[in-house]
């Protein structure tokens, strides 16, 4: 459980500007879906993928290093690795197997194997949304463990878009369609006093030093 009297005496150190923001965010902050990237070789693209989930409201986002390990590119996620739980994996089997065990549906994103269309997507129930390598897309394991496979209809040549433009299409989608229902989707009051503790951690660079203080003197 979060100590609310200590995020009380740190969260005082912020402005109020900044925890109205905080208290903004939270409220919109999802965890009914979340993302999981397979092996993504080019480092923009999962930065990026990263920056949407910070944008559209995802908290958790998974990254699965089992072929091409790299780190974030801060300048293209542009901060949005502070506000996101980044979880990464050293093999797609660990990914699943979390997942699921947390009740989330696998959707293989891909547009074959008779993939349904995305605005037909069920939201009712929470969901993983897999990504996969830029030229091979997904792995087996994941379009053989998926619970169900969505694609983006598409009317050009083109059969494909890159990778964190279809995250970004996908995620604004079904994240608006969410907030349109009465599914119970936001964060727990506990999440979100979980999170504000976190992010305010983040902001404050001595908050060790102050949180030594505060308990010597309570």
């Amino acid at each position: 459980m979060t100590d609310t009297k200590l995020l009380d005496y740190l969260e005082s150190f912020l402005t109020p500007r900044r925890l109205a923001l905080y208290k903004r965010v939270l409220d919109q902050r999802t965890n009914h879906f979340t993302v999981a990237i397979e092996d993504v070789y080019q480092l923009h693209n999962t930065s990026a993928v990263i920056r949407s989930c910070d944008v559209f409201g995802v908290q958790n986002v998974h990254v699965i290093e089992e072929v091409n390990a790299k780190r974030i590119d801060r300048e293209i996620a542009m901060g949005a690795q502070k506000w996101v739980d980044v979880n990464r994996y050293d093999s797609t089997k660990k990914c699943i197997r979390k997942l699921k065990s947390k009740g989330y549906r696998i959707i293989a994103t891909t547009p074959h194997d008779g993939s349904e269309v995305l605005q037909n997507f069920d939201i009712t129930k929470p969901a993983a949304f897999f990504f996969g390598r830029e030229q091979h897309g997904l792995s087996d394991l994941v379009l053989d463990e998926a619970d169900s496979k969505l694609h983006i209809p598409m009317v050009g040549f083109t059969e494909s878009l890159n990778i964190s433009v279809s995250a970004a299409i996908i995620l604004q989608h079904i994240s608006s369609k969410l907030r349109d229902t009465d599914i119970r989707w936001q964060l727990s009051e506990e999440e979100k006093l979980q999170k504000r503790m976190e992010w305010t951690k983040k902001i404050i660079k001595s908050h060790e030093q102050i949180i030594a203080r505060y308990y010597e003197n309570n």
